[in-house]
């Protein structure tokens, strides 16, 4: 039985089939919603090695990164309510795009393009980092830039966005009220049916943080093996060393990946945006310094994404410039460039841009290894997918 189902019976014969369905007109809404009776379970149930430090060089436990604020915990209602609202155009102004038009489930909750398209087919200034592990950047500060200083901070700014879906903040509120199903829903999560727009920031930020996956390829070999620096049982040898690669540091034959993409979760560590050596000229996006115009070292930085998933979520960068893993591989090989504020983590013990001078066999390691941390959940579990019936964004 579904709870949110509310069907025309005399014209319908399966909501599986398109062209059988009518969808309701009455008081009017067109958006049904196919939810469960009982919500979805949304509470995270993590492997022990992710709580579990390994005892490597850096930490490789999630311990103390989770930025799930003490009065915005994750429930299930919550999280079923903020489902709902990623997904509506109704929260756009002309009714057509809704934060899932840009973070797209097939694409690892990133999209498809360099930049996005918002509701006027104009595009984004940046590219749509995925929003899969949200919860463990520790800094919990969001968009590439960091300028919003929270998850519930980050939740409306594209909502008020004029690219992307234009709305005011007073209008916000009043679209939703104006949703006959958001009554309900809005009372199974907090209480009582009173909608305000720090209750649409605290769901939506409830169900975002929820996208946590542990069940690709790396995980099924890390719990098998008591360090993630051991060989995994199920890789290849390529996968292997192409793991090898990624967690030593430079002193053990690696190339200290891992030192900017850590714990299990594959974040950022606590060191916020970096420069990495895209141009030589920044003037163009100076991405974190227009946020924190006082500190030099965040001129051209940009905030660092999970890698969790990397496979889907390209093009990749700030601007999508790179279409291919292995031309991202290609240019921390020989590509970086000697900004002025590029990160010590990027350069020699001259103090120049480091070349790896990687082999064509390491380089094919390193993507294969990446493309281990892919977990086929993502684009599949029921959680996280569209509620709104014959609706294709």
């Amino acid at each position: 039985m579904l709870r949110y189902l509310w069907l025309l019976l005399p014209l319908l014969v399966s909501c599986s089939d398109e062209k059988e369905y009518t969808p309701v007109t009455e008081s009017g809404y067109e958006y049904l919603l196919n939810l469960p009776q009982t919500p979805y379970n949304y509470s995270l149930n993590l492997p022990g090695y992710f709580t579990t430090n390994d005892n490597g060089f850096l930490p490789s436990a999630i311990n103390g990164t989770d930025n799930t604020p003490d009065n915005n915990p994750i429930t299930d209602y919550g999280a079923t309510l903020g489902r709902v609202l990623f997904y509506d155009v109704n929260l756009s102004l002309n009714r057509t795009t809704a934060c899932g038009s840009c973070h797209r489930t097939e694409r690892a909750y990133a999209d498809n393009g360099a930049f996005s398209t918002g509701l006027y087919g104009e595009s984004t200034r940046r590219n749509s980092m995925t929003l899969v592990n949200s919860r463990f950047y520790k800094r919990g500060h969001f968009f590439y830039d960091e300028r919003a200083n929270t998850l519930e901070d980050q939740a409306l700014l594209p909502i008020v966005d004029v690219k992307e879906m234009g709305l005011t903040l007073d209008q916000i509120s009043l679209r939703v009220a104006a949703e006959p199903y958001y009554a309900k829903l809005f009372k199974d999560a907090f209480g009582d049916s009173h909608i305000s727009n720090i209750r649409i920031a605290d769901a939506l930020s409830q169900f975002i943080r929820s996208m946590v996956t542990y069940d690709a390829k790396y995980d099924r070999g890390r719990v098998q093996v008591a360090n993630m620096a051991d060989d995994f049982p199920n890789f290849s040898a390529q996968e292997n060393r192409g793991k090898f690669l990624f967690l030593k540091p430079f002193s053990e034959g690696g190339l200290a990946c891992y030192g900017c993409h850590t714990t299990e979760a594959f974040v950022s560590p606590n060191s916020g945006p970096i420069n990495n050596g895209l141009d030589l000229n920044t003037a163009a996006d100076q991405g974190a310094f227009e946020h924190y115009p006082n500190n030099i070292n965040m001129k051209g930085a940009f905030k660092i994404p999970t890698l969790r998933n990397i496979q889907l979520t390209g093009p990749y960068m700030h601007d999508g410039r790179f279409h291919t893993l292995m031309e991202v591989i290609d240019f921390y090989d020989s590509g970086v460039q000697n900004h002025p504020q590029l990160s010590p983590f990027l350069k020699d013990t001259n103090g120049q841009p480091r070349q790896l001078h990687l082999s064509q066999e390491d380089k094919v390691a390193l993507l294969l290894f990446l493309n281990t941390l892919t977990d086929p959940a993502i684009f599949s579990d029921p959680r996280w997918t569209d509620p709104f019936i014959n609706q294709h964004l």
